[in-house]
């Protein structure tokens, strides 16, 4: 009904009926469109408000019980980030049909999961110890010779892999806790009041100490790997680097281009005018995959270790580069802005580097850093075999090929890679913390393979014997 007040005229609807007709819209928006639940959660969360509100007024007979179970991510993924790439890739699409397909058969168990779930006291704590560990053990570095250095590194690594997996997890929102979370006490409501910018502070100075960091690859490409990963159109190493675009098309392609095969050409690309000009490409990693000879692993795992190895030598020469000239030349085509954020980090970043030396008095809290950041991705690493397979080609006669897997070792290895291994879970997944991804397979365990017992060296043998194509590029993925 109306009534006026003035010149104007206010209009007031009742509640009930408007409750029950939301009701019935929502179900319908997740059912029929062609959308997930992360492409519309200011919409949600508007909703959740209108709940909130007319709680006192209406009948809970009334109540709709759909929006306590609908899930919000957080405004800080893809949705706010990465607003240049709408496009779902096939691999993406695959990983959005299981999501939808477990929601329906288990909503209770998974969404509580995913709403209520946080790492502020395991994430957190073990982000301080991983920093504070390489911090300490860098220093330290400074009496050793370079192979005590290299051998302290091997297993010191895990702090780094556990330093980008945390920092992996503020990106997804799933480090601090969800506006979801019930009953909140007084000190979480203002975590969550300040969540987003809580959330990139921790992911700026939570890279630190690093000899090339992992904040500028989380920042620009790891959301993006989410939607577009294994896109035949649009993920190539000539794309990545000679973009326009802020978002790197998928971050990911930079560290696959070493190990698996591409489609598309390489990059990046410099325009050289001197002695002539001319468009000189080059890629470090395709330079080291030509090397790669099909059934043979102990020269392909060299010709990898040699090629990721000297690309990560040079980011830390990059890294000086881009601070003092305020542009990161080999992407020469993306905006300014691009350039003045990543400028702003390297010039912190390497005054961080230059002050931990300075201090110790030697170069080998760098060279520590290095081989930290680097190590646990090379065999014989044991976490090098889940970094290795997260995303190839694999075929299976019910789904066709699969673009993304898992490995499952045991306990000990979920904890030493800090849940990294429950790859396609997390793809599945992304906003669930990674320490809580175990429990996604045993609500749902007919979505992901069974047993525990994965030989990790049989896994690398394997990889390094027969490359695949990443995350399915060449092939038809059953939808």
């Amino acid at each position: 009904f109306r009534r006026r007040k003035g010149s104007r005229i206010i209009t007031c609807i009742d509640l009930k009926s408007t409750m029950i007709i939301l009701k019935c819209i929502i179900p319908i928006i997740f059912c029929y469109q062609q959308v997930d639940a992360f492409s519309v959660p200011r919409h949600i969360s508007v909703l959740r408000k209108v709940e909130t509100s007319v709680a006192p007024v209406v009948n809970k007979n009334y109540f709709p019980k759909v929006f306590s179970s609908l899930p919000i991510p957080a405004l800080t993924e893809t949705d706010t980030l990465t607003p240049e790439n709408v496009a779902i890739s096939p691999a993406a699409q695959w990983h959005q049909r299981r999501r939808k397909e477990m929601i329906s058969k288990y909503s209770t168990e998974i969404l509580s999961l995913e709403q209520q779930s946080h790492g502020l006291f395991v994430g957190l704590p073990l982000l301080c110890l991983s920093n504070l560990a390489l911090l300490y053990l860098s220093i330290q570095c400074a009496v050793l010779s370079v192979p005590e250095t290299l051998l302290l590194a091997f297993p010191a690594s895990i702090f780094s892999l556990w330093q980008l997996q945390i920092l992996h997890d503020a990106l997804h929102s799933s480090l601090l806790p969800k506006p979801t979370l019930k009953d909140p006490s007084k000190v979480m409501r203002a975590i969550i009041k300040h969540r987003k910018k809580l959330q990139n502070t921790i992911l700026f100075w939570g890279s630190l100490p690093s000899a090339f960091g992992y904040y500028l690859y989380l920042k620009y490409g790891h959301l993006t790997h989410h939607k577009s990963l294994g896109d035949p159109d649009n993920v190539s190493l000539a794309k990545v680097f000679n973009s326009p675009k802020k978002y790197f098309e998928d971050g990911d392609v930079l560290f696959t281009a070493h190990r698996m095969k591409l489609l598309g050409d390489i990059g990046p690309t410099f325009h050289v005018k001197w002695p002539k000009e001319l468009q000189l490409k080059m890629s470090i990693s395709r330079l080291g995959f030509s090397f790669w000879k099909e059934g043979s692993p102990l020269r392909n795992s060299l010709a990898f270790i040699s090629s990721f190895m000297f690309e990560r030598l040079m980011l830390i020469f990059n890294d000086f580069v881009v601070a003092v000239a305020g542009k990161n030349f080999f992407f020469p085509n993306k905006p300014k802005e691009f350039h003045d954020e990543c400028a702003q980090y390297c010039k912190i970043a390497v005054l961080f580097r230059l002050a931990l030396c300075v201090f110790a008095k030697s170069w080998k809290p760098l060279l520590f850093l290095y081989f930290a950041e680097t190590l646990w991705s090379i065999p014989p690493h044991p976490a090098c075999a889940m970094f290795i397979t997260n995303h190839g080609s694999s075929q299976d006669e019910k789904d066709g090929c699969i673009p993304s897997s898992s490995t499952y070792t045991g306990r000990w290895y979920s904890l030493l890679t800090l849940g990294t291994n429950y790859h396609v879970e997390h793809h599945d997944f992304p906003t669930i913390p990674l320490h809580k991804l175990g429990k996604l397979r045993k609500i749902a365990p007919e979505f992901y393979r069974g047993g525990d017992k994965d030989n990790i060296f049989d896994i690398m043998k394997k990889t390094f014997s027969h490359p695949q194509f990443y995350a399915c590029m060449n092939s038809n993925i059953d939808l």
